[in-house]
């Protein structure tokens, strides 16, 4: 039997001042365990805002939510949710009392995307929330271990002497993950894997030669990728150029069940090198989230700065950092960074090996990070801040460094990192990093 999920209120964020008519309706629906976070936005909050002013007058039956922000705000809700199920369990969903509780929490907090019906007020956004869900769930593992020699009994159609097979395990998933035909959906977060295809035996065969086509060309994107990392200065434009050309497979790659959380960034990195480089990450975390916005990474750029001016200010008065006078810029950035897992904690404990959940997140020493990095107990990204310059490193596996100046900016790399390399939240920091991807639209 459903029992009634507990909610707690939402610390100030800094977020915008509401109307004194609005109910204090948290941002936070715990059922049990996890605790998920309603998504909101500039946009939407202005809806709620105009809503909350009309019902004054008594007119609220006039402000409507459109149709774009109401998929926009499904999309990201269950994104959202599936980053935390899956930061308290592996290839965890959330189950179907945990979606009504966030439609009913939803229906609440945007009141006017409610139903007209008394009795469910909330059971259309459940069921927009069921078929999105439906709609980005993982294929389930295969039984059998994947081969790892190339496949000899792929289809003559499937030609695998357009490929070189210079990277091993790259080339033997780029040649046996699913492509799907032109022009088809597809769905990626950063917590789920390419969707399964529901296609019947006709459309299968109708879209063959497609698909087959379609392998063999991004074999050959790839084989030149390759190439160009061959040379002492690859050319970026090229290789910006070519990612996007090849950006179907990889992702089927990245996404695949067969690439084991603490092997995963290594595998990836070693298939494309150029996920060490600071712009090449951001530009995939782009055609992850939003492909074809081309101001997306300036326009989180400018959101993580409105969020990191307003949460230092409410660390200081929460007595979590002290006030920046008393400290030098990066010292007080590090301290911001430090100082998040404990605004925003999570219910597990850090492993005994850390000394506090911040160490899963940041890390700053004067002494050389590689001897953290190979006793560290976490396979995920962490940013490690030293007296000369910065490294994100993943697991045990420095992946690139960059200058102090750019120390503000360092946590949007890390989220970059988690979409790009297709990575699970540490249970000990999962709300801190699902606080910053609602608030940063990531």
């Amino acid at each position: 039997m459903d029992t009634a999920p507990e909610i707690q209120q939402l610390p100030p964020t800094g977020g915008s001042s509401l109307s004194k008519e609005e109910p204090n309706t948290s941002k936070f629906v715990t059922v049990s365990n996890p605790e998920y976070i309603v998504f909101t936005d500039s946009e939407l909050e202005q809806v709620r805002r105009s809503y909350f002013e009309q019902k004054r007058l008594g007119t609220e039956q006039n402000v409507t939510m459109s149709n774009e922000l109401l998929c926009r705000l499904i999309r990201n809700t269950i994104t959202n949710m599936i980053s935390i199920a899956r930061a308290t369990e592996d290839f965890r969903y959330p189950n179907q009392h945990e979606v009504n509780a966030m439609a009913r929490r939803l229906v609440e907090y945007y009141p006017m995307i409610k139903d007209k019906s008394p009795n469910n007020p909330w059971e259309h956004v459940a069921k927009k929330l069921r078929k999105r869900l439906s709609n980005v769930r993982s294929p389930r593992k295969a039984k059998v271990p994947p081969s790892k020699k190339p496949r000899q009994e792929v289809s003559s159609d499937v030609s695998t002497t357009d490929y070189d097979g210079d990277s091993g395990a790259s080339t033997i998933i780029l040649e046996q993950s699913p492509v799907r035909p032109r022009g088809s959906p597809e769905v990626l977060t950063p917590r789920t894997s390419t969707p399964v295809e529901n296609q019947d035996s006709s459309d299968e065969e109708s879209c063959s030669a497609d698909i087959m086509d379609s392998q063999k060309i991004q074999a050959r994107h790839y084989k030149t990728l390759q190439e160009q990392y061959k040379s002492k200065k690859p050319n970026k434009a090229a290789v910006t150029h070519l990612l996007n050309l090849e950006f179907q497979c990889r992702r089927a790659f990245i996404t695949s069940d067969v690439l084991k959380e603490q092997d995963r960034a290594a595998s990836i990195l070693e298939a494309y090198p150029c996920f060490r480089e600071l712009d090449h990450v951001l530009d995939e975390l782009q055609r992850v989230i939003q492909p074809t916005n081309s101001h997306y990474i300036s326009e989180m750029q400018s959101r993580w700065r409105t969020f990191y001016s307003k949460v230092q200010f409410y660390a200081i008065m929460k007595k979590a950092m002290k006030p920046p006078k008393t400290l030098n810029g990066v010292e007080h950035v590090t301290a911001v960074f430090r100082a998040l897992p404990l605004l925003f904690p999570s219910s597990t404990m850090p492993p005994k090996k850390l000394g506090s959940s911040s160490e899963a997140l940041v890390l700053a020493s004067s002494e050389d990070p590689n001897g953290f990095i190979q006793q560290r107990p976490l396979s995920s990204p962490v940013l490690l801040v030293s007296e000369d310059n910065c490294m994100i490193a993943i697991g045990k596996t420095p992946v690139t460094t960059f200058s102090m100046e750019q120390l503000n900016e360092g946590l949007l790399y890390l989220m970059a990192y988690y979409y790009a390399l297709h990575m699970t939240y540490p249970k000990c920091i999962s709300t801190v990093l699902s606080v910053l991807q609602t608030e940063i639209k990531v």
